[in-house]
């Protein structure tokens, strides 16, 4: 894939950076596109963006899994949309290897595109931790996969606990521990849990307190980004709702579906979430790219890598220093970075796509500048927090905050639309309590026929 008269942007990841860079770069360049003077490519191995807030309410069925993602070539019908991954970046040559779906079905090998721009935004993925037994029983919590296949799981306890006589077998099963006390960990417990103690009251030999909810969480506070007291408030709600938070506790080891705690505590289980935190993207380290300490690419305050032409970043993989944030007291100690969050990451798509389509057509870039305003967060239906422009919310006003604020940043009205309807329909009808978990291997049934003979009357 190569041309001579063509502009060629590259922008490696479809997530909130890629997409929301691209879309704007779509947008700037209109016209462009259109004559064919510039052509966009943007890849991911998913062929849609995952808008993650909205994960947790995905997982306890307030919305459907469709509608937390965003397809790509919808939204993006002037670019190039390639699903593969890219395994290689020789930025001197301008060039990347990608390899593509159709690659690895016939053993062509992955292909080649040479851009005159790059935008490396692939985002983060989970880090784990050489905790014994972690690889075999862990389950993540970063896509939409791993989110519908969490609800499917916790659902499939409660049949597991209501159709043994095995005490030691009811009790695993109904003992949920999640490692991570942030965002993704405290709100997917916080919607599981309530959507756990909604179901129960279907299973005739269940109560909601024979369930063991447990967070792990290794510092001595939980959701950091909504202050101090707001994190206390959290793990007060938590605590009120029976659900054990353990701070200052790590995992030591999760061998033989047992969670042994580093407090000296052993929790038989069958469900063990890890949401303790992420690390960037392992391509970035399969460039020839400058990264900091912790494998981020160093960008400055216009978002291009550091000291390298017609490379940029942001989000996740990037470390952009932060204009807004007070200088350090010393000359020789770095400037504060970004947090990577979505808050961040958003904003710094549109500034990204306008310094690129800059570069591109002749122009001046500007710097990042965003002076972070709060965060909220969800604890399960009608409950909440919040920190934003200096106040504090709690309960439902912080709830209805956070819906209010996601529902405004998921892209495209379609999506608002179907979201904004599904909530409504569940103010008015009960709670779906159905697990689907034959959807994560839709051919056993029919395995099952062909090996066995079962449903073998004649149609």
């Amino acid at each position: 894939m190569s041309s001579n008269n063509v502009a060629r942007i590259l922008v490696v990841g479809g997530g909130y950076v890629g997409m929301y860079t691209a879309l704007n770069l779509q947008r700037r360049l209109k016209q462009q596109l259109r004559e064919g003077s510039i052509e966009v490519i943007v890849v991911d191995p998913d062929p849609y963006m995952t808008y993650q807030p909205f994960l947790p309410e995905a997982a306890a069925g307030s919305i459907s899994p469709r509608h937390v993602v965003v397809p790509l070539r919808r939204v993006l019908p002037q670019c190039t949309v390639v699903v593969g991954e890219v395994t290689d970046i020789n930025h001197d040559e301008r060039r990347a290897t990608i390899a593509t779906l159709s690659a690895e079905e016939t053993g062509d090998g992955a292909i080649e595109v040479v851009y005159d721009e790059l935008v490396l935004a692939p985002g983060s993925v989970s880090r784990t931790l050489p905790i014994p037994g972690l690889a075999e029983f862990g389950i993540g919590f970063k896509t939409v996969e791993e989110a519908i296949g969490l609800r499917n799981h916790v659902l499939g306890q409660l049949d597991v606990a209501s159709s043994t006589r095995d005490p030691a077998v009811r009790d695993a099963a109904l003992t949920f521990v999640f490692v991570g006390g942030g965002y993704a960990g405290v709100e997917a417990l916080a919607e599981l849990e309530d959507m756990a103690r909604y179901a129960v009251r279907y299973y005739h030999n269940i109560k909601p307190e024979d369930m063991k909810w447990i967070l792990v969480e290794a510092t001595g506070r939980i959701l950091p980004e909504v202050g101090p007291d707001m994190g206390r408030y959290a793990v007060r709600e938590l605590r009120g709702r029976n659900i054990d938070v353990r701070l200052e506790t790590r995992l030591d080891s999760c061998e033989k579906r047992v969670a042994q705690l580093s407090d000296g505590s052993r929790f038989p289980t069958r469900t063990l979430v890890w949401t303790a935190g992420v690390k960037p993207h392992p391509i970035l380290a399969a460039t020839d790219l400058p990264l900091t300490d912790h494998g981020r690419l160093k960008c400055n305050a216009t978002l291009r890598v550091d000291g390298v032409e017609h490379a940029w970043s942001a989000g996740d993989a990037a470390a952009v220093p932060d204009l807004t944030a007070e200088p350090p007291g010393k000359p020789d100690e770095p400037r504060p970075v970004c947090a990577p969050n979505a808050q961040h990451a958003l904003r710094q798509a549109k500034v990204l796509a306008d310094n690129v389509a800059a570069t591109v057509c002749g122009g001046t870039v500007q710097d990042y500048r965003h002076k972070y305003v709060g965060s909220v967060a969800s604890l399960g239906l009608h409950k909440g927090v919040a920190h934003v422009y200096g106040r504090k919310l709690r309960g439902y006003p912080a709830w209805l905050m956070h819906r209010a604020y996601h529902l405004g940043r998921v892209p495209t009205f379609n999506r608002k639309a179907r979201i904004l309807a599904e909530w409504t329909l569940a103010g008015l009808f009960k709670r779906e309590i159905v697990s689907l978990g034959s959807l994560e291997n839709p051919r056993a049934e029919f395995e099952l026929a062909a090996g066995t003979g079962r449903h073998n009357e004649a149609s």
